[in-house]
């Protein structure tokens, strides 16, 4: 089983959540560990190890290998701000 980690970003984000969103959110983080290519996961353009998918409105950008999976990013899916953000992580 992988260890899971989060971003201070990530750990501000959701706490912000309301409870309709919040729960399918972080349930959904937690089946990433399970299966962390889900079918709608894809690899972020210009990257060897980033991906994304979408849990309901929100989009998580995450990396993983055999021991770790680190979430990085929780934002709107509709909302060009998650990549900003992303860049400048960079």
């Amino acid at each position: 089983m992988r260890k899971l980690d989060f971003t201070k970003e990530v750990l501000k984000f959701l706490p912000l959540l309301p409870p309709k969103q919040h729960k399918p959110v972080v349930q959904g983080i937690f089946e990433l560990l399970k299966n962390p290519r889900p079918h709608d996961s894809q690899l972020l353009r210009k990257s060897d190890n980033f991906f994304r998918t979408d849990i309901g409105e929100y989009r998580i950008i995450y990396q993983y290998d055999d021991e770790v999976m680190v979430i990085y990013l929780v934002g709107k899916r509709n909302d060009d701000e998650v990549y900003r953000k992303f860049k400048q992580l960079d």
